[in-house]
């Protein structure tokens, strides 16, 4: 797509922050609806996606997504470990809706970013 529509550029800038909006409503209820990490990654990740497609930057730093997406990593394997092995679910059961969602939370992140990252790999490798 070498001509660029402005009418694709308008529509995605003027709806960007509303579905980012939905992506997280769909990871922040994921606990009370069908819907979660998963999903609301996608919508996110779709975002970015779409951002890329209406202005491709390419002087972008695929390291720093690496690093943040390493660190959900290590944050969605700590939080089961700090939270479900030492029986803390059993203890304390008021906290299991909020362990749902900081969980869905960190999937959808994790998500969000590797779909974006798997993208634009694709995307520079095109190019370049």
């Amino acid at each position: 797509m070498t001509e660029k529509s402005s009418i694709i550029s308008t529509m995605t800038g003027f709806l960007y922050p509303f579905i980012v909006l939905f992506g997280f409503y769909i990871i922040f209820n994921g606990h009370n609806t069908p819907g979660g990490g998963f999903q609301g990654g996608s919508v996110i990740a779709a975002l970015f996606i779409a951002r890329y497609l209406v202005l491709p930057v390419d002087d972008f730093n695929m390291d720093t997504l690496h690093y943040v997406e390493k660190a959900f990593l290590v944050f969605l394997l700590l939080l089961p470990i700090v939270f479900i092995f030492p029986g803390l679910h059993l203890l304390y059961e008021q906290f299991n809706v909020p362990y749902l969602i900081v969980m869905n939370f960190l999937i959808g992140m994790k998500v969000s970013l590797g779909l974006t990252i798997i993208v634009f790999r694709f995307g520079f490798f095109r190019e370049g």
